[in-house]
């Protein structure tokens, strides 16, 4: 079997599923501090030792600093987003996932045996850190890892991780919302560190990377592992023709001229000097073969190449989209809503149903991604938002608190379904190697910058002008469903290498 007629062979679903408790990490730091958030910053002790001699009960502050202490771990996630490329490049995106954890590990011990809220906020950007590059990495290793007709599933499994995570948390901090057990709800995100810092080593590095790295032997014999039992020369020959070019590509996937790619690797593509190499080629290669080795770019350079820089400000949009829409501003208001339907102790549990109707939905997204496609879902989804932003101005209006809470869940699911996971899918499938650390930064950076955007600045608007706040995110997602019918691409069964190619014209 060609390995391109692959869906989801065994040892690659491992991998991505290794991989991708990082993003199970990142989604218990974001769901962590929902149910135990009064006891932490508000218990009625405050700072003394009643329930442990060591540490305090817990750790009063205002509501600002509380505000800023929860979304501190967007101010990590920016400055690890915005680093992730030149860490994933220089090291490889095996050992950036595997590192990547100690600042989860070492965040959960300063929250878990934080004395005062300083600690507390250290805690969270630590945290936050190993999320920024986390959300950078893990999309990034697992779309150059999958199948193509299996990458919309793998590729949805990080989203799903980050879902269940936030479930999980929300559901363990129901008994653990007390003192002095609230530490122990921080500290969890540990386990799951631990054992991918473990795990992981036992996972291939990426043929895609290895490839830029000119470690081309290796390269194929990760993808062999990756692809059992199958051929791989048409899939080896695709990647290296996207990265080092065609005359390369020939070369290497002759499998009965083996020299030939140790003659690559040492002469023509030596990674001391690749500028060498590329001219090399270039004359080596049959006249008429449309054939060039592309340097990797930095972040200035991706905008300063024409087919790069369509495909860069393509994938910002969708993250600045993904924000902007309005999904942490609903979960915000969602609390407000129940206390309008329901006693205190129930709202708990419709939080929590919340992130139910969220796990549900993304389980729905991870169906239907590989059969519907990319773009069907994501106008679905922009436009199920915009609806559902819609119906939840018309219950505040008319003060009707059935419709404000199927609106809520409406809205959560239509993001879940296609908002929440497809843009990060699409950066790993629409970017190229050679561009798609820079890309991918800059791409998660704007994203975790516009979280902390609308964290900091939608309760002010919300408490400005209630209800009507939702306009402006009916009217955003209005504006991204143009934005996507106009100009995203479907992505679906079509390699990266293709992809790219159809931005040249």
């Amino acid at each position: 079997m060609d390995s391109l007629d692959l869906k989801l062979p065994g040892y690659m679903v491992y991998c991505v599923i290794i991989a991708c408790l990082g993003s199970f990490s990142n989604g218990w730091v974001i769901g962590s501090a929902n149910v135990p958030g009064e006891v932490t910053h508000a218990c009625e002790n405050g700072m003394s030792h009643i329930a442990n001699s060591a540490f305090p009960d817990c750790l009063p502050m205002n509501d600002a600093l509380w505000g800023f202490a929860v979304s501190a771990f967007c101010v990590g996630g920016l400055i690890g987003g915005i680093s992730g490329g030149t860490i994933q490049t220089k090291f490889g995106r095996k050992k950036t996932i595997i590192f990547n954890n100690i600042g989860w590990i070492i965040g959960a011990v300063l929250i878990g045996a934080s004395v005062s809220p300083a600690m507390f906020i250290i805690g969270r950007i630590l945290c936050g850190l190993s999320c920024g590059l986390g959300s950078l990495t893990t999309p990034t290793y697992v779309g150059e890892i999958s199948t193509v007709k299996g990458r919309g599933t793998m590729g949805t499994c990080n989203q799903f991780a980050i879902v269940i995570g936030i479930l999980l948390a929300s559901v363990v901090g129901l008994p653990l919302a007390y003192v002095p057990l609230w530490r122990i709800n921080y500290a969890i995100v540990a386990i799951p560190a631990i054992a991918q810092f473990f795990l992981m080593p036992g996972c291939v590095e990426s043929p895609r990377y290895l490839i830029t790295q000119n470690r081309l032997e290796e390269a194929r014999a990760n993808l062999q592992r990756l692809r059992p039992n199958a051929n791989i020369e048409r899939e080896f020959f695709e990647q290296v023709e996207g990265i080092l070019g065609t005359f390369a590509a020939k070369a290497v996937t002759n499998i009965n001229e083996i020299e030939a790619v140790k003659s690559i690797e040492k002469d023509s593509f030596d990674k001391t000097n690749l500028e060498d190499g590329a001219a090399a080629t270039m004359e080596a290669k049959p006249q008429g073969d449309d054939d060039f080795v592309h340097p990797t770019l930095n972040m200035i350079q991706i905008f300063q190449d024409p087919v790069i820089r369509k495909i860069a400000v393509t994938v910002i949009l969708l993250h600045v989209i993904q924000q902007l829409i309005g999904m942490n501003a609903v979960m915000y208001y969602s609390t407000t809503i129940f206390k309008m339907s329901f006693d205190a102790d129930m709202s708990k549990y419709m939080a929590i149903v919340t992130t139910v109707v969220n796990f549900v939905s993304t389980i729905v997204s991870l169906i239907l991604v590989d059969r519907m496609g990319r773009r069907p879902l994501l106008l679905i989804a922009e436009a199920g938002a915009c609806i559902f932003s819609v119906l939840l101005i018309i219950g505040y209006v008319y003060n009707i608190g059935a419709l404000l809470v199927v609106a809520v869940f409406g809205y959560v699911l239509s993001f879940a379904v296609g908002v929440g996971p497809i843009p990060w899918m699409m950066t790993s499938e629409m970017s190229p190697v050679y561009a798609s650390s820079a890309v991918g930064s800059i791409a998660t950076a704007v994203n975790w910058a516009m979280n902390f955007l609308i964290g900091q600045c939608f309760p002010v608007i919300f408490a400005k002008i209630q209800g009507y706040s939702f306009a402006i995110f009916a009217a955003i997602a209005a504006m991204a469903f143009v934005f996507t019918f106009f100009r995203v691409p479907e992505t679906k069964n079509r390699s990266i290498e293709a992809i790219v190619k159809s931005f040249e014209s």
